[in-house]
């Protein structure tokens, strides 16, 4: 692979960006160890001419929120036939909508938590208030709000007592114009990668997450010493193994390709459920990606090196 020429895409203008360049500047280090020439580029206004006057034999997509996991940026290397490692334009956006996702597992007969989607005029159209009461009335408490689209827990948060939904709607809302509220499920929360190999989609290691604060928000996840991660899940052989078929069947019922990571609660009584998938994950020093690599006693180079081998031969 030393003459092999790799442009990680990283960066990019959503509320992601800091992350994204952590996880850019991550995996462009372990690609160099690997022989790759490796570039780290943004997504500006400059990257189709560098596409098209500096293409490289891949690219690796470390983007994480918005253009760079909704499906955009995948279209645009689609249009321009560059081969990247991550799944296509289509099955991004499956993915990327929360309740889309939740839907199609919901279909395919896995258990996720009962959920509703509300955007922010149909508060003002029908009343705050009047749709706070039946959203509690259906979903009960606690419940945990998300932005329809996003990542990293960006807007997140969990509502114990009704009125603190007000304040956490605002919140929320903050972060995009549709809520989904979710029941909140208490139980062991875990992360499982998956990795395409020749013998398709194969779930790793599963992460278990403690987090400090009893909540995995956007802190929780980037603070070094916030969280304590156990690889693999202090899970036994059943839960183990319903995790990983969840973390599988999420990537293909989607659509996903060569890498994704599922989120799911095994609540007390064993029952798994699926809370998101993401097609972007993260590789910073505290994401849960690299863990399960190092777990299954692989290297984020050498994973990385044979999804772009695979991208390049598509």
């Amino acid at each position: 692979m030393v003459d092999r020429t790799v442009a990680v895409l990283a960066g990019g203008l959503s509320h992601e960006r800091d992350i994204s360049l952590r996880s850019g500047r991550r995996l462009s280090a372990a690609l160099k160890s690997e022989g790759f020439d490796t570039h780290e580029w943004d997504t500006d206004a400059g990257l189709l001419e560098r596409l098209r006057t500096q293409r490289p034999d891949a690219v690796v997509i470390a983007l994480h929120g918005g253009e760079g996991e909704n499906g955009s940026v995948q279209t645009v290397l689609e249009m321009l036939d560059v081969p990247f490692v991550g799944t296509g334009s289509h099955g991004c956006r499956r993915a990327w909508d929360k309740p889309t996702a939740k839907a199609l597992l919901a279909n395919a007969g896995f258990v996720t938590p009962d959920w509703v989607v509300l955007p922010h005029s149909i508060f003002r159209e029908l009343g705050a208030q009047a749709v706070l009461d039946a959203m509690v009335e259906r979903l009960g408490l606690p419940l945990i709000l998300k932005p329809d689209q996003g990542g990293s827990a960006l807007g997140t948060q969990v509502v114990r007592e009704a009125a603190e939904l007000p304040a956490a709607m605002v919140g929320c809302f903050a972060y995009g114009d549709t809520v989904l509220a979710e029941r909140y499920v208490e139980g062991v929360e875990v992360a499982v990668t998956v990795v395409e190999g020749e013998n398709g989609p194969q779930a790793l290691p599963a992460v278990e997450i403690v987090p400090e604060s009893g909540v995995y928000d956007f802190t929780a996840r980037y603070t070094a010493g916030l969280t304590d991660f156990f690889t693999p899940a202090r899970l036994d052989d059943t839960a183990a193994k319903a995790v990983a078929e969840l973390a599988v069947a999420a990537h293909r019922v989607m659509g996903l390709r060569d890498i994704s990571r599922t989120d799911a609660i095994v609540a007390a009584d064993g029952t798994v459920n699926f809370l998101a998938v993401n097609l972007s994950p993260g590789l910073t020093e505290t994401s849960t990606v690299p863990m399960s690599i190092e777990a299954a006693g692989k290297s984020l180079g050498g994973v990385f090196s044979e999804l772009i081998s695979r991208a390049i031969a598509r």
